[in-house]
């Protein structure tokens, strides 16, 4: 079966097991990925927005238009990368995930990352950082590829800050974008 047919089944299967139903109830769609499921580089943020739920795409809003900047100052572009969330439905009120909400969808993303079978996981915040590092600091680490033990695999991944952070907090800008630059020869060497 192939990489479409497979994620197809994996979103068929979270919305018959009602994965988190209370946000399901208040949610317009499941947000699944986007992009390039062949792709070298998964990006991986925390939960859709008022855009992505909308729109069933993740990173559509403001946040988005700042990832397809940073992408195309790394010379790549949004249909050559995945991207997707731990959480794949919107939190009432744009809030956090909570930590059994993150728990609950963690396994359908184990096999997101599967199927796709990427060399590089990049982290987009926190919530997402803390699956796969967990202790760390994204302020102590980000930019760094960091080499786990995944089950079993091994994997690379990148801790870098939310795009939304830099929306907000204006000194992080430089540092997302400098982070961004150095993705394609991060995927070079491994």
């Amino acid at each position: 079966m192939n990489k479409p047919a497979q994620l197809d089944l994996l979103r068929a299967e979270i919305l018959s097991q009602e994965i988190c139903p209370e946000l399901a109830a208040t949610a317009t769609n499941l947000v699944m990925g986007d992009g390039n499921v062949d792709a070298d580089i998964v990006f991986i943020g925390e939960a859709p927005g008022k855009n992505e739920d909308q729109q069933g795409v993740p990173f559509v809003g403001a946040a988005g238009k700042f990832l397809n900047e940073m992408l195309a100052a790394a010379d790549m572009k949004r249909k050559d990368v995945y991207i997707t969330n731990i959480v794949k439905y919107r939190p009432p009120n744009n809030r956090d995930p909570l930590p059994e909400e993150k728990k609950a969808f963690w396994p359908y993303l184990v096999r997101q990352l599967q199927i796709i079978q990427p060399k590089v996981i990049v982290t987009l915040g926190r919530h997402s950082m803390e699956y796969f590092l967990p202790g760390m600091y994204i302020s102590q680490i980000h930019g760094q590829p960091k080499r786990i033990q995944f089950g079993d695999e091994k994997l690379v991944i990148v801790p870098l800050y939310h795009p939304a952070a830099a929306l907000y907090n204006g000194g992080l800008r430089q540092t997302l974008i400098d982070d961004f630059i150095r993705m394609p020869a991060i995927v070079q060497k491994i």
